[in-house]
């Protein structure tokens, strides 16, 4: 406590002019909240004149944030404009040469964001959410009964990162001996040089080239299928709004399903298990009644907030807060100060499994982004937890994660846990 206080108090002797919470060393070492929180009481709106990026304003209310996010005529997410990230240099490949620039339907605006989302999102639909929860639970329950007791492993690797690869690979009915090969991509999609997980821009295009050559080869046998299957590929390649992309768009695509469907599911079904290790009062809650589940998941995503910002455009000169914003300028809504803004979560700092209203939260976004597959990261999550209460009595965390160095992925390298029948 004496060292958070400390902390607390460096903080809030910085110059406001000063602070920048686009630094990922602030994620890696989970000390941005701090700085969210002063940003909050201060300054909402604040404007970073400086930073790895360029000059940005950080929007860190959650009704600030939920104004930008559901007014794409003012706020943009175009490619051409920068996109969804505050790290330009990962929508143009580093600006080198040889780099890769791609475009998505998250980062389109209506209406040709609205004709490619419709494209996939039947994968989403109940009656295929329906079909799934046997073959999801049927994994976990594999999964789960492969984990050694009373020994020591790295939940990350052996749960996380394998139950949601083998979900990706049945969306994209992708050859399952290779699927860690999705988990890769997707990593590399959303990483930059500095990352740990890629050494230069030109090893990030080596690698999402390899991803695209690789895809290709799928798209081209399921366009010439005589039976097309119900995977997202066919679905790209017979629908009118998508089967004539472009290959950098197609590339754009494939990666935005990849990175949608593994890093937010991935590091929630980690981040829970920190949660109800720091919580323990709130495990006995669920363990005394699961039904709870039902509003433990949503919490599990808000306390988690997978995806820290999105990133706009201002299409016009306007005001938020009090503040002018110039066409042209970077606006990045902190979806996880959101989620700790006192104004609209009650106690937000703690996590609290049965909320009056748990779905309360931004970690899916709002407005015509919304996450296409929130309700799918949500059963992948509620079946892993039923199957998890089934068997252990605790899951004990050994030592603190090892986090991801990203400002745009919230994620876990390793989590050492035993786990206890």
């Amino acid at each position: 406590m004496a060292m958070a206080a400390r902390m607390a108090e460096g903080i809030d002797a910085l110059p406001l002019d000063r602070i920048d919470v686009s630094n990922p060393d602030l994620f890696h070492d989970d000390t941005v909240g701090a700085y969210f929180a002063r940003l909050r009481r201060e300054d909402p709106v604040h404007y970073c004149a400086e930073s790895a990026y360029g000059p940005y304003w950080s929007v860190t209310k959650y009704a600030d944030i939920m104004h930008v996010d559901t007014n794409h005529q003012i706020y943009s997410s175009e490619a051409t404009l920068g996109g969804i990230v505050i790290d330009d240099a990962l929508q143009n490949g580093g600006g080198e040469e040889g780099g890769i620039s791609f475009s998505n339907f998250i980062s389109m605006d209506p209406p040709r964001h609205d004709a490619q989302r419709k494209t996939v999102s039947p994968i989403v639909a109940p009656a295929n959410l329906a079909r799934l929860e046997g073959t999801i639970r049927e994994r976990v329950a594999r999964v789960l009964d492969g984990l050694p007791l009373g020994e020591e492993i790295n939940w990350v690797e052996r749960v996380s990162i394998e139950l949601t690869t083998q979900m990706l690979a049945t969306l994209f009915d992708f050859p399952f001996e290779e699927r860690r090969k999705l988990t890769r991509w997707s990593d590399v999609a959303t990483a930059a040089p500095g990352s740990g997980i890629v050494d230069s821009w030109e090893q990030r295009t080596n690698e999402l080239m390899q991803c695209a050559v690789y895809f290709q080869n799928l798209w081209n046998e399921r366009v010439n299928a005589n039976e097309p299957g119900s995977d997202l590929i066919t679905m790209l390649a017979h629908s009118p709004a998508t089967r004539n992309m472009p290959p950098e768009e197609f590339l754009g695509n494939i990666l935005l399903l990849i990175v949608g469907g593994n890093d937010t599911t991935r590091n929630s079904m980690t981040g829970g298990v920190l949660a109800f290790h720091k919580n323990p009062a709130e495990f006995a809650k669920l363990k005394a009644n699961p039904a709870l589940l039902d509003s433990a998941v949503p919490e599990i995503i808000r306390w988690q907030t997978p995806l820290p910002h999105m990133r706009r455009t201002a299409l016009v000169d306007t005001e938020l807060g009090g503040k002018t914003i110039r066409k042209g300028d970077k606006v990045i809504m902190w979806y996880l100060s959101g989620n700790r803004d006192e104004e609209a979560i009650e106690r937000p700092e703690d996590f609290i499994i049965d909320r009056a209203r748990p779905r309360q939260h931004l970690s899916f976004g709002f407005g015509v982004h919304r996450c296409v597959g929130n309700r799918l990261a949500e059963l992948q999550l509620r079946i892993l937890w039923e199957e998890i209460l089934a068997r252990f009595s605790r899951i004990e965390v050994l030592a603190e994660p090892e986090r991801t160095r990203s400002n745009f992925v919230r994620g876990y390298v390793s989590l050492p846990v035993r786990l206890h029948a």
